[in-house]
């Protein structure tokens, strides 16, 4: 069964919905079927500069509220959001093909939890007094102005409401640009915004393709630019932003090591690599694509994460019981495909896997190559799919060494009992994202980011505050200025 889907048009604008037929058609296709469930036009010059005229004017008043003011906005946007968080699942599920079970409680929750996290935090956001002296200085936090969100497919809802939460607590207006495959949800995340209490125009959504991205990032008007994409796409928009000076936040691709020592609890390490691997059929950019498992306990590994993907539940996304969904689109499952193909070509041994579900829609099998070394294309390369490349190894330093050979650094996990080897490892391991004894949970209290080409900035936390604001520095002089002449 399908929803209704087709929204009341392509574009939020200024508090409302808004079409332009002129724009390029942009077809929503379900991922678990193939069939076309929407369409929506890329977003005309005309567009553009509509959302961009009300991001601007709505800025100057929104940045003038108090930060309370602000807060009780964003919260009460997060009220509604959990309250409509089965419809916002399902639209998930549908935009995406990402199973219901998944999308309940990973989404639009993760979205609210945002909101209602810098809702609150909103009215904390001051400057500090420094004495110095008779004299004294202070600090003031301001907001940049209006920013651009660029969106990724594979958590639409959760990323509009990541970027729009910091940027509209310190002030801000944003102009959020969905990615073309999954152009559904923001414009929800907009409604309900506007429902909250937000001004019109604070927070625009327009949808296209990367021309609309590209004029939205060279518009002079535009102060910040944050994008969630992969490596190519982020050095242009880095490149097109630097050009007017723009600050710019970039969460990007990894190809993350997760190392299981032989004392680890193997069910757990099990857990966690499935988690780092197959939850959204793989497609998460902190994924921890190159497990390393110490050789004395690869086997046993291996075995045991056989038996457990005999519990992957292929079907309906919309049917709750189903726990592995499609891939987004044709295109992703295609290249995904010839990643398989690479692994067998280079010599790796495919222990399960690797091959196109028989049924409708992108369904690719949970797969899992084990005797992968580091030259190999599937341990070099984001996949960005259901791939697991297993590589082993003797020693934690050679571990270490290994994991930090890759010009990635999102993320990287620790599977040990030995809680200083746990520390040791975690402080080695060049990625800005790390887990022990765990693996991709996002709590939004936590900064998440990476180093490297992984990215540039933080999202979350307190950390994203910085990437949303600038200090004004005061200089207070108490008695006469003393010039040399």
């Amino acid at each position: 069964m399908i929803y209704e889907t087709q929204p009341t048009a392509s574009h939020y604008v200024d508090g409302a919905y808004l079409e332009d037929t002129d724009g390029t058609p942009i077809p929503v296709i379900y991922a678990a079927t193939g069939a076309r469930i929407a369409t929506v036009h890329a977003a005309t010059p005309a567009v553009i500069d509509r959302a961009l005229t009300a991001a601007a004017r709505a800025q100057t008043d929104w940045a003038r509220l108090s930060g309370r003011e602000r807060g009780r906005v964003l919260i009460r946007a997060a009220q509604i959001l959990r309250e409509r968080n089965r419809e916002m699942s399902v639209l998930e599920t549908c935009d995406t093909g990402k199973p219901l079970q998944e999308t309940l409680i990973a989404d639009a929750a993760s979205a609210a939890d945002a909101l209602e996290y810098f809702g609150g935090l909103a009215g904390s956001l001051t400057g500090e007094h420094i004495p110095l002296g008779g004299d004294w200085a202070y600090t003031m936090r301001e907001p940049l102005g209006v920013c651009v969100g660029i969106g990724a497919w594979n958590y639409p809802t959760q990323i509009a409401a990541w970027k729009a939460a910091p940027a509209l607590a310190c002030g801000n207006a944003m102009v959020f640009k969905p990615s073309e495959v999954t152009p559904l949800c923001a414009l929800k995340l907009a409604e309900i915004l506007t429902e909250a209490g937000a001004p019109a125009g604070l927070f625009n959504v327009v949808q296209g393709a990367g021309e609309a991205g590209q004029a939205l990032i060279s518009d002079p008007r535009v102060a910040k630019v944050s994008l969630t994409g992969s490596v190519p796409t982020g050095r242009k928009v880095y490149a097109a932003a630097a050009a007017d000076m723009k600050h710019v936040t970039m969460e990007l691709g990894g190809k993350s090591p997760l190392l299981i020592f032989e004392d680890a609890d193997l069910e757990n390490a099990v857990g966690g690599a499935i988690l780092a691997n197959f939850y959204s059929s793989g497609q998460i950019c902190s994924n921890g694509t190159r497990v390393f498992v110490q050789k004395s306990v690869k086997e046993a590994f291996l075995a045991r994460l056989t038996e457990r993907l005999k519990g992957v539940v292929m079907g309906d996304p919309l049917d709750e019981a189903t726990n592995f969904g499609p891939m987004v689109s044709e295109a992703q499952m295609r290249i995904v495909e010839g990643y398989i193909a690479k692994g067998v070509e280079e010599g790796a041994r495919l222990v399960t896997g690797g091959k196109r579900a028989a049924r409708d829609g992108f369904f690719l099998e949970p797969t899992v190559f084990a005797d992968v070394t580091d030259g190999m294309t599937i341990a070099r390369e984001e996949i960005f799919g259901p791939v697991m490349a297993v590589l082993d190894f003797e020693d934690e330093d050679e571990a270490v060494a290994r994991a930090n050979a890759t010009e990635f650094g999102l993320a990287a996990g620790v599977f040990t009992r030995d809680i200083s080897r746990a520390h040791r490892v975690i402080g080695a391991l060049k990625a800005g994202t790390c887990f022990i004894n765990s693996y991709n949970d996002a709590p939004v209290e936590m900064p998440f980011g990476g180093v490297g080409m992984s990215g540039v900035g933080r999202e979350n936390a307190k950390a994203a505050i910085e990437h949303y604001s600038q200090l004004k520095s005061v200089y207070v002089r108490m008695g006469d200025v003393e010039a040399p002449y």
